[in-house]
């Protein structure tokens, strides 16, 4: 039997569209994100992430760099979002996050967002995978209503920072199946230097324990594609900036042991990175090695380990009953 997204539920029931109208309201005086500027979005002020009442959509398309088991064979159907609550200074994708002016241009309206996932489900996409969808949490969801009415039947990835509000969250209880969260930091004074998010740790914390209460730690798997569950993404940055083992450790004693941890090696000094001296180069391999052992030290066994050598090659550190050839 095909797995049927939560979502669906939701709409047959009328919650779907509750949600979606209880959604827009926050924006009125914006709580969407941990920043809380309390912005008036529906009149286009705009706070911290610089973005009004429409979502902006940079681009779309079927992505196979993500994960083995979200990008499957046919692509996980990403939409990336224009702007960001954050302002990290190696963003990699700086000329979407923090490029407002010009990704003002990109405004879509929630009609035309909805169709968007509709014709990446038409493109035979495995997912639905929302990028940076943060700041804009509040709106997307009328999108997702309006897709689903008109037959939208794919998992939704939620694919964020991890900066996020348990509030807004508890709005997607039971519309997104997959999340795929960032914890960038355990150190909030490195947070703040090179994010600008303000008690980062503690606010991810929340915001992650939030995802693992509604998705728990067990991947359920469709063939070889995951369509529902938690994989939480970590880049290690140099000079041990991530701090790490805080994470780790937060992961291993206040989630479990057996959450899916997608390492990443990826990290090069983008955007304006190259100013500051502790984060002007290239991950080196020792770096990486010793995050990997600290996965061991915390006994999370589960996950994939990006090879150094490539930004798109995952390899599995774990072992399963199941039947996997990406496990091999």
């Amino acid at each position: 039997m095909r797995f049927q997204p939560s979502y669906i539920k939701l709409l047959q029931s009328g919650e779907l569209k509750e949600r979606a109208l209880d959604a827009l309201k926050v924006l009125e005086s914006c709580t969407s994100c941990p920043h809380d500027c309390k912005v008036d979005r529906t009149k286009n002020e705009y706070g911290k992430c610089a973005s009004g009442y429409l979502p902006i959509v940079s681009s779309f398309t079927p992505h196979f760099g993500e994960e083995p088991v979200l990008s499957g064979t046919r692509g996980a159907g990403n939409i990336f979002f224009g702007n960001c609550n954050l302002k990290c200074i190696f963003c990699q994708n700086y000329e979407i996050s923090q490029n407002w002016k010009v990704e003002h241009t990109h405004e879509s309206s929630h009609e035309r967002l909805a169709d968007i996932m509709l014709e990446l489900q038409n493109r035979n996409c495995h997912n639905i995978g929302l990028v940076s969808p943060t700041h804009f949490s509040a709106t997307i969801l009328k999108s997702i209503f309006l897709a689903a009415e008109k037959g939208l039947s794919l998992p939704i990835i939620y694919n964020t920072n991890g900066y996020d509000s348990v509030e807004m969250l508890k709005l997607y209880d039971g519309v997104i199946d997959i999340y795929l969260p960032d914890f960038k930091y355990g150190n909030d004074e490195y947070a703040m230097k090179y994010s600008h998010a303000e008690n980062y740790f503690e606010k991810t914390k929340a915001a992650i324990k939030e995802m693992f209460r509604q998705v728990g730690n067990e991947l359920i798997y469709e063939g070889d594609v995951i369509v529902r569950g938690l994989i939480i993404r970590h880049l290690v940055l140099p000079n041990g900036l991530a701090e790490s083992e805080k994470v780790f450790k937060f992961i291993a004693e206040e989630l479990s042991a057996n959450v899916h941890i997608s390492l990443m090696s990826q990290y090069y000094p983008a955007n304006k990175a190259y100013k500051e001296i502790l984060l002007n180069r290239t991950l080196r391999p020792l770096e990486y090695e010793r995050t990997v052992e600290l996965l061991h030290k915390y006994k999370l066994e589960n996950g994939w380990l990006q090879e150094m050598e490539s930004s798109e090659n995952y390899k599995p550190y774990f072992e399963q009953s199941r039947e996997n050839p990406f496990n091999n």
